[in-house]
């Protein structure tokens, strides 16, 4: 009878052959390594990760994110923190309370909370109640912008909204002389207007621009929250979340939502985007040092070679889904979107876009393809109906006008 020892042995030299082999091909080809570690190791890298929380961040590329999300949890039936009755944000721009969330809050002699697998809505950043409704196993997540940029956006988008935006003529004349605008007694209601994402956070967009403070803010967000990404590197992002979660490629791909046409978009210039750094400091450091960790994260966890591979992959999935479901690749204005259902709200002085559906697909791909499509209002809407049937639905008033 053949020795049990023998064959362990054998089997032990014939996997440091093969791994041999294959770093002996990585050097020649120029090929990363880490491209061949699922085959090395021989099992998956786990199960799904279903508990996940994600700070959508304004203007930062953040309602396709939401999407996503919301595609995966309806896909696998998890339960989503919504906004209460008929609020549509998670009592933004108030510190995020757990009343906020539709049936967080339970019945019983002691104050008791229900949590929930996914919570992505709009809110401030309030560690201690967001944990009161999240499992402790939660996966923290959110994604930042370049804040010239994502104040470019939101003087667009919320023009009408923050009072510091109203009386200037231009983006360029508000940077030109910001204080003569910005009126920091108003509070909440310009926190569209200066370091947004550092507000979106929970912490103080008119704080001193001090080394210690900045420090110990950027080490919060860091305890806080496992991975940063980044929109100017959305692609790469995708891949490197995707990794974290353990999900698969097609719980990754999505079009782009709530985008602005091109008319919409002002072009700062050279010294407009230098005030524009200056007036949103406390933005800039926290965009600068993130985007640091997040290239540093991903060449470390999947390296040059499979990173290209994977951000291909992405590319080229996300090709065929637009050309099985839409009938023009480009997006469109709303007066263009045939199915109301499937239009954008509007705001300010931005035209957003959205996506015509094609005709012929059938009825399978046609709830696949609308999920992709669907804007995060009426998403947001349909979840708490599915939710919470016996429940009034949320009404979106635009739709109905």
């Amino acid at each position: 009878m053949p020795s049990p020892l023998g064959g362990t042995r054998r089997c032990f030299w014939s996997l440091l052959l093969l791994t041999l082999i294959l770093f002996l091909l990585a050097g020649l080809l120029h090929v990363d390594i880490k491209m061949f570690t699922p085959l090395l190791r021989g099992q998956a890298e786990g199960p799904p990760i279903t508990n996940v929380m994600f700070l959508k961040t304004h203007k930062t590329a953040s309602s396709t994110v939401l999407n996503m999300l919301f595609r995966f949890a309806e896909a696998h039936n998890l339960s989503v923190a919504l906004p209460a009755s008929s609020s549509f944000h998670l009592g933004y721009p108030w510190l995020f309370q757990t009343r906020y969330v539709e049936g967080a809050q339970q019945d019983g002699p002691q104050q008791q909370f229900r949590q929930f697998n996914i919570m992505c809505n709009h809110l401030r950043f309030n560690p201690t109640e967001v944990q009161k409704v999240m499992p402790n196993d939660t996966f923290y997540f959110t994604i930042l912008r370049n804040p010239v940029f994502q104040l470019e956006s939101s003087f667009s988008y919320y023009r009408r909204a923050a009072p510091a935006f109203k009386a200037a003529a231009s983006l360029d004349a508000f940077l030109a002389a910001p204080h003569t605008y910005y009126n920091q007694s108003l509070g909440l209601s310009n926190a569209y207007a200066r370091n947004h994402m550092w507000f979106d956070l929970g912490f103080d967009p008119n704080a001193l621009v001090e080394e210690s403070y900045v420090s110990a803010r950027l080490a919060e967000v860091e305890q806080r929250f496992q991975l940063v990404l980044i929109a100017e590197h959305f692609d790469e992002s995708m891949v490197l979340l995707r990794h974290r979660l353990r999900w698969r490629l097609d719980d990754v791909v999505s079009f782009k939502l709530n985008s602005r046409s091109q008319h919409s978009v002002t072009s700062l210039t050279p010294e407009g985007q230098e005030r524009a750094k200056r007036w949103c400091a406390l933005d800039w450091l926290l965009y600068q040092h993130f985007n640091r960790t997040f290239w540093a994260s991903l060449l470390t966890q999947l390296g040059q070679g499979r990173l290209h591979s994977e951000v291909a992959q992405l590319r080229a999935r996300r090709q065929e889904l637009t050309a099985l479901c839409l009938q023009d690749s480009a997006p469109k204005n709303k007066t263009q979107i045939t199915d109301r259902r499937l239009q954008p709200f509007q705001s300010g002085e931005a035209d957003i876009l959205g996506y015509n559906l094609r005709t012929d697909l059938d009825n399978e791909t046609l709830r696949m393809c609308q999920r992709m499509v669907m804007p995060e209002l009426q998403y947001m809407a349909r979840l708490y109906t599915l939710q919470f049937p016996e429940k009034p639905p949320k009404n979106i008033p635009f739709l109905e006008a």
